[in-house]
């Protein structure tokens, strides 16, 4: 599995911890941006890049940061095949996996610590999805959704 990351200014600190970290731990990951810090750039222009790799392929997780998450949200989701969830605890996350087979996490930096961070991005990247009937036929509708708009 390869982990794409992206960020803005106000995520750019924390996503650079994280990639140590999934470095550190095995991970194949890919920094689609920002690159550096840059008070004045844009989350879209780097969280589409990464939504977009995930799209191409779903085995694929993304992890995008931001200040409070929402907008980087937001944004992954609007691209076909993207599940991006909100993560702001263990709950949350693992249940986001299991039962939506979500394959990006948004944290925010403002909202979640350096240790939070590593424990959500830990789970959601170990949680499997359930495979249970229902949550298979939620996501086909999912899908549905997606190809009629």
């Amino acid at each position: 599995m390869k982990v794409y990351l992206a960020c803005d200014h106000a995520g750019f600190e924390l996503k650079e911890k994280i990639k140590l970290y999934l470095g550190n731990n095995g991970y194949e990951v890919e920094d689609c941006g920002a690159h550096i810090f840059d008070k004045n750039d844009d989350y879209p222009d780097f969280v589409s890049i990464a939504a977009q790799k995930i799209s191409q392929d779903p085995q694929n997780r993304g992890i995008v940061f931001g200040k409070s998450g929402a907008g980087e949200c937001i944004v992954a989701n609007k691209i076909k095949g993207v599940r991006a969830v909100m993560g702001f605890n263990e709950e949350n996350v693992r249940l986001a996996r299991e039962h939506n087979d979500a394959n990006v996490l948004s944290l925010g930096s403002a909202f979640v610590t350096e240790s939070q961070a590593y424990d959500l991005v830990r789970l959601f990247l170990e949680t499997p999805f359930s495979q249970e009937e229902r949550h298979r036929r939620r996501i086909e509708k999912i899908r549905r959704i997606e190809e009629n708009y």
